[in-house]
């Protein structure tokens, strides 16, 4: 039971690591297209609220949902090799 609470622990701060570079590497790529978008339709205005208000909505959108799948699609894996290798 230890060695299991010791593979949990370890995976989720492993898990969580990879998420947090993941989405700081997905809204810098987001941001880089934002100013990429602005710099070419030549936009009156401010840049720097265009580029918030870009974020913001990238913010609720399903890409930053779905960054989420790298905790449910790990654990659920080695959730299902468990009971396989387990209990069937």
């Amino acid at each position: 039971m230890f060695a299991f609470l010791r593979l949990a622990v370890i995976g989720l701060i492993v898990l969580t690591v990879v998420y947090v570079c993941l989405s700081f590497y997905s809204r810098a790529v987001r941001r880089g297209k934002l100013e990429a978008e602005w710099d070419e339709t030549g936009r009156d205005g401010d840049r720097d609220a265009f580029i918030e208000e870009g974020l913001r909505d990238y913010d609720g959108s399903l890409r930053r949902k779905l960054i989420l799948g790298v905790y449910i699609i790990p654990i659920t894996l080695v959730a299902a090799l468990v009971y396989f290798t387990n209990f069937h």
